[in-house]
């Protein structure tokens, strides 16, 4: 290595943006560098189901940071670039071109991509899958008053692309291989919810059934069900999860399973290599395992949590998941982690029925043993913090009053006292 030390940054969305800001805020003076596949500069995601779907959010809110930024902050930013190996013994990346760049530190933020849809039909045009910007503004050029909106996949994704489309006009139907939306990540309680809303504001769902086959000549015109049934459809969106980009790791020898593996500091089996967001299976500290959160809060506070790690600094990656969606008029937040079926019951704070002039208003609490392990507020607002002290604490082994959380009349910080 040179005498002015590089750290590598392979991503170049929020993850990735976000600790080179954090290298230049905590003074590092050495060569950055950022590669991302995509054309545009860093941009955030959750709008590209939300706001630029509906039309609210312009365009140019939606990126990390002004075009000028990186140049400002000496922050060598790469777009339209692959990354296709590392070599960990001279300490360089390899890309698609064959240039070769050094490093004295590497972060990976590779993020995810899209599980592909396995069927006959799904080459066909008209057939999307939401992971860039580019496929957000084609998708939002299908979301018409006249169009026939399939959606496979009620997840969080599905659900707020659905959502979107209700409110251009659309025919929206969602075809779920479970037996409510978001059952696997919210159990039956809260998907009745969800389920609910949707079907509210006029989305049909056709629960425990798959995709045989998309049909159509040359553009997507139908979907044929497992069980026969066959939908009219001029768009089809495929929101069926994700897989994580360990291609890089994997080949290069570190370790990998169901993301790439590090530790607290985000450091994985190199130790010369960091990983951050989507990407990372990362060891928490609270939870006592590995996970790997594929939200929007992750990439922001993973990316400078890897960076200060790069740094030397003594880092400790403990936040609590946390994730939002907003569908329709209902707004909500969820902190904190259950494994599937990992609870005894659900605990609400106010109705969380949906009625005909709008959203409900509700928390919603995951139990086991009388121990908080997650919370959801819809539609109330300004209770993260106290949502996510009562949180740390169950997963700390500290139980509360279910009778006490479930009435509204007390204050969620006296549940602790």
């Amino acid at each position: 290595m040179g005498s002015r030390p590089t750290f590598l940054i392979v991503g170049a969305g929020l993850a990735g943006a976000k600790a080179a800001q954090t290298l230049r805020e905590e003074g590092f003076d050495g060569r950055v560098v950022l590669l991302g596949e995509e054309p545009e500069r860093p941009y955030e995601r959750p709008p590209l189901s939300k706001g630029l779907l509906l039309g609210t959010t312009p365009r140019r809110d939606v990126y990390v940071h002004d075009a000028d930024w990186y140049e400002a902050k000496d922050v060598e930013l790469r777009t339209a670039t692959r990354v296709t190996g590392i070599d960990r013994d001279a300490r360089q990346v390899v890309l698609a071109d064959g240039e070769r760049l050094g490093y004295d530190e590497l972060l990976l933020t590779t993020g995810s991509t899209p599980r592909r849809l396995d069927v006959p039909g799904s080459g066909l045009d008209g057939v999307w899958y939401l992971r860039t910007a580019a496929d957000s503004d084609r998708i939002a050029e299908a979301l018409t008053d006249r169009a026939h909106l399939v959606v496979i996949g009620a997840g969080w994704i599905g659900l707020e692309i659905a959502a979107a489309a209700r409110q251009h006009g659309a025919a929206v139907t969602v075809v779920e291989t479970a037996d409510l939306p978001l059952q696997r990540v919210l159990g039956d309680e809260v998907a009745r919810v969800f389920a609910d809303l949707h079907r509210q504001h006029g989305v049909t769902f056709h629960f425990g059934v798959g995709v045989r086959q998309l049909q159509g000549t040359g553009r997507v015109s139908s979907v044929l069900l497992t069980d026969g049934t066959q939908l009219a459809a001029d768009t089809v969106v495929v929101g069926v999860g994700v897989q994580p980009n360990v291609q890089l790791a994997e080949a290069a020898g570190l370790k990998v399973e169901n993301g790439i593996v590090t530790d607290a500091r985000l450091l994985s089996s190199d130790p010369h290599i960091y990983a951050a967001g989507d990407v990372a299976n990362a060891y928490h500290p609270l939870l006592d395992r590995h996970i790997r959160v594929e939200h929007w809060a992750n990439a922001l506070n993973g990316g400078p949590a890897a960076a200060r790690s790069m740094l030397g600094q003594q880092v400790e990656y403990a936040r609590l998941p946390y994730f939002f969606s907003d569908q329709y008029d209902l707004g909500m937040e969820y902190s904190g982690w259950v494994a599937p079926g990992g609870y005894d019951q659900v605990v609400f704070r106010g109705d969380p029925a949906v009625v005909d002039d709008g959203a409900p208003e509700f928390m919603a609490f995951w139990i086991k043993d009388g121990r908080v392990l997650a919370g959801m507020n819809a539609n109330v607002w300004d209770v993260t913090d106290q949502i996510q002290a009562l949180v740390r604490a169950g997963h700390g082994g500290r139980a509360v009053d279910l009778a006490r959380l479930s009435d509204p009349r007390v204050p969620l910080g006296d549940l602790l006292s």
